[in-house]
């Protein structure tokens, strides 16, 4: 089929594309700069723009979904103009299309509420109990999606997990940035168990869900690799895969947390600077269990992940070595 996918500049967008265009579907891009994904068409624009949608869901049959403004902190008005605003013209122009499948790439942070999630599946998206805009956001934008569905434009929304692998410059190079400068700390010792997704899983997800929309659509869907590890093991994998020495100092988590909030605070003062080396949502990551049931994700998507972690770390520390 014909497939947009938006944000396809990006880790996981990039490899989204590119396991489509493998597929053997025609597949055209939308993002602010090149994709640089090889046998893509793209279409310069952002989902803001009514002109530029326009002309990349032009003959589309499915569309996948993951441009957002992605980050810990930021002015509130970009991430709702981006995050929901954008989802929303995307879903309207989709539908005036003739769109039949759509995938909203979400993320599980959706409905974390700042405790553990343990052996869950997709619990309700909650835009008020949801921690930071871009959590926030990203829950008014799945609502959204949701709500769009219908059996003319079938929509399944995906949350991928932590999404890492080779060449990742946001999760694994902000881990190993700040562990070789010595600012990677563990949280009550990195005990929380938590899930994770390697690259190819999460992009093999979430082409599934294009697939398998005429049955699973109208509900959300966690994707991971399904092998949770305490916090501490997956940093040190990540660590000693780059050559760099694991995280060995820990804080107590109520202390990150009351610092993260007090770092937002100041944060905000200084909109469009770098992003803030802690803040509550982070903390409450990195100390609570977030690890999820994936029966009913691989059951309705007829998929599994087919790279462990420990394969996964193989494959990391071989691209870092060269």
């Amino acid at each position: 089929m014909t497939v947009l996918v938006t944000g396809a500049s990006g880790y996981l967008g990039r490899a989204v594309a590119a396991e489509l265009v493998a597929a053997g579907h025609e597949v055209r891009t939308l993002q602010r700069r090149a994709s640089g994904v090889e046998g893509a068409t793209d279409v310069l624009g952002s989902v803001t723009d009514a002109a530029a949608v326009a002309r990349a869901v032009e003959g589309v049959e499915g569309v996948i979904h993951l441009a957002a403004k992605v980050s810990l902190a930021g002015v509130p008005a970009e991430f709702r103009a981006i995050n929901v605003e954008g989802t929303r013209l995307l879903l309207d122009l989709a539908q005036r299309a003739g769109v039949a499948r759509f995938v909203n790439v979400s993320s599980p942070s959706v409905a974390h509420a700042g405790h553990a999630l343990t052996g869950v599946g997709a619990e309700p998206a909650s835009p008020r109990d949801a921690r930071g805009e871009y959590a926030r956001t990203k829950a008014e934008a799945e609502l959204l999606a949701l709500d769009a569905d219908s059996a003319a434009m079938r929509v399944v929304v995906v949350r991928p997990h932590l999404v890492w692998g080779p060449g990742d410059t946001q999760l694994v190079g902000r881990i190993l940035d700040r562990a070789r400068r010595g600012r990677l700390p563990l949280l009550d010792g990195g005990r929380a168990l938590i899930d994770s997704t390697y690259i190819g899983n999460a992009a093999s997800g979430i082409v599934a869900a294009l697939r398998r929309a005429d049955h699973a659509h109208g509900r959300a869907f966690v994707i991971t690799n399904g092998e949770p590890r305490p916090v501490a093991d997956l940093l040190a994998g990540m660590c000693r895969a780059a050559g760099v020495t694991p995280p060995r100092w820990s804080l107590p988590a109520g202390v990150a947390r009351t610092a993260g909030s007090l770092i937002e605070r100041a944060w905000a003062l200084r909109p469009g600077e770098d992003e803030p080396p802690m803040t509550r949502f982070l903390a409450e990551q990195l100390s609570t269990a977030h690890w999820f049931d994936q029966r009913e994700t691989r059951a309705a998507l007829d998929w599994a992940p087919t790279v462990s972690i420990d394969e996964g770390l193989r494959r990391l520390a071989a691209h870092e070595a060269r």
